[in-house]
């Protein structure tokens, strides 16, 4: 099985064949964020993380604290199902799911989009994990990873891939989490994390395992 790196990689190269022009904008404002350290505000390791209370894909809500009862929690902010390299992401921890499990670990995938009948339907509701709607990403802020989108990035979204993220997220279409991943001990401590304003990189689930083999 390839890693996740190597296909987010693959996904990055075929974006620079098909549309170099829009690849080359996206790399600038990536290092223009990455200079204003963007995502600096994370919740750092040792750290207690705010607790939240989030509604699933069928407006049930689910609560930060009840989670930890059961074990550590592993917390990944994710833009949303239109985005493929989320779903390259989201795929590859669904594939390691039975391990991050075998650890005692609960997984929490949490995204602006909101909890309604379509979103049952899509890949990402069939994943065994918990799927979240943080609408305005208000947790995700909380967490120091809302991320303003740039109007080059809202424009591409608008224009070319005709996504309306306000009816999406039904709200703020401008704000979207930086992909982030935390692992949260029983204590609701951040025991790990990974940070990247490049929303086209994200932790390899390995990485998650062993962090959470640390913990046990």
């Amino acid at each position: 099985m390839k890693k996740l790196r190597e296909l987010t990689d693959a996904k990055i190269e075929s974006g620079r064949q098909n549309n170099p022009e829009f690849m080359n904008g996206v790399d600038a404002i990536i290092e223009q964020e990455k200079a204003f350290e963007k995502g600096k505000d994370a919740i750092k390791i040792g750290q207690k993380a705010p607790d939240f209370e989030l509604p699933n894909a069928e407006g049930k809500s689910i609560v930060l604290k009840s989670l930890l009862e059961k074990g550590p929690v592993v917390i990944t902010f994710y833009r949303g199902n239109w985005c493929p390299y989320c779903n390259l992401q989201l795929r590859a921890l669904q594939a390691r799911l039975d391990d991050i499990y075998a650890l005692g670990a609960t997984l929490v995938a949490i995204s602006p989009q909101v909890p309604d009948g379509s979103l049952t339907e899509d890949e990402i509701s069939k994943m065994d994990f918990i799927v979240l709607s943080d609408q305005d990403a208000k947790v995700a802020l909380q967490y120091g990873v809302a991320w303003q989108v740039p109007e080059f990035l809202a424009e591409h979204m608008r224009v070319d891939r005709k996504l309306d993220l306000e009816k999406v997220n039904n709200g703020n279409g401008n704000v979207l989490p930086i992909p982030a991943t935390f692992i949260l001990g029983q204590d609701g401590v951040v025991t790990w994390n990974y940070v990247n304003v490049d929303y086209r990189t994200r932790s390899e689930p390995e990485e998650i395992i062993e962090a959470l083999k640390r913990l046990s």
